[in-house]
Order: structure tokens, then sequence, then C-alpha cells
């Protein structure tokens, strides 16, 4: 799978005859390329570029005399910086990537305004949701997957049955606004994926993973996302009591609704995900984490089955829940849950 945008850092002299050569005129001869002014003012002491393509792509570059803040391990003087979803000039190939967090915050500001003008101005909606514009700008201007991505929020309401794409978007801000995974952007932004593929499963299986965080840090836990084991696994979360230190693993899985399984049960589809999650991650693991099976996915009827039969599942502790776009959260409890989550969820058991 290709990475979210990342910026290129070329060190050396730029001047606008050597942009104009080694990427201006490449670009054009390629894909036809309009360069002019950028959009925005470019960073102080910077000079800049932006060039659109004939097929949609764009890209950035800026370039100054002395990088003052350069990326840690890299050195200062004269450098550019690549920003794109196009192809990239062979000038560039052998460059160092940085995220939006790594490259000098005047040039990350700069060129983030000008991908969320024009996310905005290709889809003027999402500019009722400016943390879901720009948490996820990575893939949303990303080379393979910002139709996908954009789709999944604009067609399929961020991955919920029944429910209206303001709905399904106005939830994924709520789990934003308050910024407990913003020092995560890129990983968990690139999780939600950079195919040209429409991959729902994946992409609302990404959304249970943010539904999860939430849950975890309203009730009162510090969430770090991505903790590697000893078996050299990574699991979700690690959420800590900030009064006791005490600390738990916390994996998450979404079982698909039937309407995309070829058994038409949904209480076999909560026990077919978990076994498959168990016999595989969880089982290299040898136990200790708290599974969370997000049944968002399942439509009013499917979630009442599973709700009424409270399947057991082969994973304990473990939590069968259902969060709905308005924030409310049901869910039924295996084992004995290390995490207090009564704030947050309304028990079914």
């Amino acid at each position: 799978m290709a990475q979210p945008l990342r910026f290129r850092r070329a060190p050396g002299g730029w001047d606008l005859g050597r942009v104009r050569s080694r990427i201006e005129r490449p670009l054009d001869d390629n894909l036809g390329a309009a360069a002019g002014d950028p959009w925005f003012a470019p960073p102080p002491a910077y000079e800049a570029r932006r060039f659109d393509m004939d097929d949609g792509s764009m890209a950035l570059f800026c370039w100054t005399d002395d990088d003052s803040d350069p990326p840690a391990g890299a050195g200062g003087g004269p450098v550019g910086y690549w920003l794109g979803n196009t192809e990239t000039p062979s000038e560039l190939w052998r460059t160092e990537k940085y995220g939006f967090d790594e490259v000098p915050y005047p040039v990350s500001r700069w060129a983030q305004r000008e991908l969320l003008a024009e996310l905005h101005d290709d889809e003027p909606w999402l500019a009722d949701y400016p943390h879901v514009s720009w948490f996820f700008l990575p893939v949303f201007c990303s080379k393979d997957g910002s139709s996908t991505t954009r789709a999944f929020f604009r067609d399929h309401a961020a991955g919920f049955p029944d429910a209206t794409r303001e709905e399904g978007t106005g939830y994924v801000e709520s789990l934003l606004r308050p910024g407990i995974l913003d020092d995560y952007r890129e990983t968990m932004a690139g999780k939600l994926g950079t195919s040209t593929s429409m991959d729902l499963v994946r992409m609302s299986a990404t959304i249970a993973e943010f539904t999860a965080a939430s849950l975890l840090s309203r009730a009162g836990y510090e969430v770090t996302p991505e903790i590697e084991v000893t078996t050299g696994h990574s699991l979700d979360f690690r959420a800590a009591d900030p009064d006791t230190g005490a600390a738990s693993l916390v994996e998450v899985t979404r079982p698909q609704p039937v309407a995309m399984r070829s058994a038409n049960d949904p209480v076999a589809a909560v026990r077919d995900t978990v076994e498959t999650k168990t016999s595989g991650q969880l089982e290299a693991h040898g136990g200790g984490a708290t599974l969370l099976v997000d049944c968002s996915s399942f439509p009013d009827d499917d979630w009442a089955r599973v709700r009424s039969a409270k399947p057991a599942v082969r994973h304990k502790p473990a939590i069968v829940l259902r969060t709905r776009p308005d924030g409310r959260t049901e869910g039924y409890r295996k084992g004995s849950i290390p995490l207090d989550l009564s704030a947050v969820i309304e028990w079914v058991d």
C-alpha cells in the first residue's frame, strides 16, 4: 500500500532557473504542468512554486538559502521541500521523506493551507468538518487514496449503516476534536488507506480504532496507539490509568455486516471474526489484552440479535459493543475486564 502524503527534502542550492529546468520542465513534458505562484504566501525566507497537472494532480515546491530549523538528523544550509500527489521528478528521487510534523513548522503550515484550500474547493461540504479535513489531509490528498478516502466519508457515512454523510462525518469530527490522537496523525490517518480501490471493510475497521481511542480517553485513560509486543506484533492501544500508572493492552476488531458475508447470521459474524483474531495475532501474543469487538457496521436488526443472544467469544476479556453516530454506545462483557468503561458504555449484560 502507498504511504500518506509526505515531504521530500532536497538539500542544495535552488533558484527559479533550477526549479524550471529540473522540476517544471520534466512535469510539463510528462504530464502537462501549469506552474505559477502558490495560492498562499510562502513561508518567510522561502520562495515557492505551485504545479497543477493536466490529470488533476498537483505539487508544491519551496526553497531557501538557509534551513534554520531542519528535521532531526538533517543538516542546515540551502534546501528545497517538495510535496505532491503526482509523479516525482527524477531530480528528487533519492531525497529523504518527512512527515508534516518533521519539517519546519512554517513550511508545513503553508503547505497544509494550500492543500486544505484545494480539498475544500474539490469537496466544499468538508469545510464544515475542520478536524476531519486536517487530520486526514495526508490521505485526502495522497497520490493513490484521495478519491477513495473522500468517498468513504461522502458516500458511505464513514462506515455507519443507515446514516447520512453528515451524521457519519460529524461523528468522526467529534472523535477528533479533543486531539487525543493528534500526535499520531500520520500513523492513524494512514490506516484509513491510500489505495486506489475502495475497501469499506478495512476503512470501517479503522474508524473502530478511533471509536476505541475515544471511549478509553473519555473513561479517563491515557491512550497510546500501536504498541509493539514481544511476539513482533503490534496491538492497537495501551490504556494507562494516570492516577495509578496501571496499564492495559487493547486490541480492536470490527465484524463485517452480514450483507457482506456468505453467512446470514450476525451472531456467527461476531464469533467468526473473534476466532480469526484469536487464532492469529492474539494467540501469538499469548493473552492479556482486552479485545473490543465493534459491531458498529451492523444495522439495527442485526445488532438487536447480537445484543439479545450475547454470544460468547473465543477470547476473554472481551467487550462486544456498537456505537451510533450520535455517540451512544451499547455493549456487553465477557470475562473480567481490567478497564472501567461504565461511564461511556451502556451495558446490556
